[in-house]
């Protein structure tokens, strides 16, 4: 049978309410009854049940961790950074998948049935309002990846997706192209629109310079190769900027189908660094995008608000860079 609180406080020779109190943040015990406690409880192999406890902390310790876009790799690296970075706080994170959800009702409903503390929204194509509406509903919320605003709603930790659009531009017009392409996730996703616009407004102050624009459905492989097989349909550009690294990974593909060579006939630069980008067959030149900075810092912010709600909300970029790699001709002297 499982070990109860009564048996360790028999144990160590307290009632159970010292037993209880022990395991309690922030409740008053003295040493020496912690000492009797944390001996008894090793002896017996006891841990507390977090669920009780949560009745008499009023804190359920649970972090929904909210996203809407599991067909992309690069969120297998990042739920396993969030993951292991609440755990470590002692947090327990509750994933919520909102592929194809546009109404934030349905899952502040579900969240508040099992108690949660907090939410990080990690997704760079929820609109702003999806975050601030858990905050709206007395749920602390912090938007990882969200959109960058001087004067947030809630609190948006990540990079400047307009500068990342005009860094990848420049990193393009360094290396001679003169026809170059902007091929992004979906039209409506704030990050698609920033990048763009980054990328566009860079193009435009360089004499003898071309853009394209396209879009792909969604932020996928099989969109990727969809649409860089449409574009090859008629002239292609010298080069794209391809706002996600698996789009990137998709063009690759169509490119490689169709018998062009990367960087020699077209080349390809994408955005985020995912691990899969540094394969040897894949060899993506890319932006890193520095996620363990940012979900860290998300989830120090998320923690600091479960403690105080009024922490006022701040917007907080995080820098990125190129990443070399072989998919663009070398820079010209």
């Amino acid at each position: 049978m499982a070990v109860t609180l009564k048996d360790v406080a028999e144990l160590a020779g307290v009632s159970r309410s010292a037993v209880s109190r022990t395991y309690t943040e922030g409740a008053s015990v003295s040493v020496k009854t912690r000492k009797k406690v944390m001996s008894a409880a090793t002896a017996l192999g006891y841990s507390p049940n977090a669920l009780a406890s949560s009745l008499t902390t009023g804190r359920t310790k649970m972090i929904g961790l909210v996203s809407n876009n599991f067909h992309n790799p690069v969120f297998l690296e990042v739920f396993d950074l969030f993951t292991r970075g609440l755990q470590q706080r002692d947090l327990r994170p509750l994933l919520v998948n909102l592929t194809d959800e546009t109404d934030p009702d349905a899952s502040i409903r579900m969240l508040r049935q099992y108690s949660v503390d907090g939410v990080i929204v990690a997704s760079s194509t929820l609109p702003p309002a999806f975050a601030k509406a858990f905050r709206d509903a007395g749920v602390p919320a912090v938007h990882s990846f969200g959109r960058h605003s001087a004067l947030p709603d809630v609190d948006v930790l990540g990079i400047d997706n307009i500068a990342a659009g005009r860094l990848a531009a420049r990193t393009l017009i360094e290396r001679g192209y003169t026809e170059v392409g902007f091929l992004g996730g979906p039209a409506d996703a704030t990050s698609t629109l920033d990048r763009e616009k980054g990328f566009l407004s860079e193009v435009a102050l360089h004499k003898g310079m071309s853009a394209t624009t396209s879009f792909a459905n969604a932020y996928s492989f099989e969109a990727g190769h969809s649409e860089m097989t449409r574009l090859l349909k008629s002239d292609p550009a010298q080069a794209y900027f391809c706002a996600d690294d698996v789009l990137s990974i998709g063009a690759l593909s169509a490119l490689q189908s169709a018998r062009l060579r990367v960087p020699a006939d077209v080349g390809l630069i994408g955005l985020n660094d995912m691990k899969m980008a540094s394969w040897a067959n894949i060899n993506l030149t890319t932006i890193h995008n520095p996620f363990p900075e940012i979900i860290a810092a998300s989830i120090e912010r998320v923690a600091a608000l479960v403690q105080d709600q009024d922490i006022p909300p701040q917007a907080r970029l995080f820098d990125c860079s190129v990443v070399e790699r072989g998919t663009l001709r070398p820079r010209r002297n």
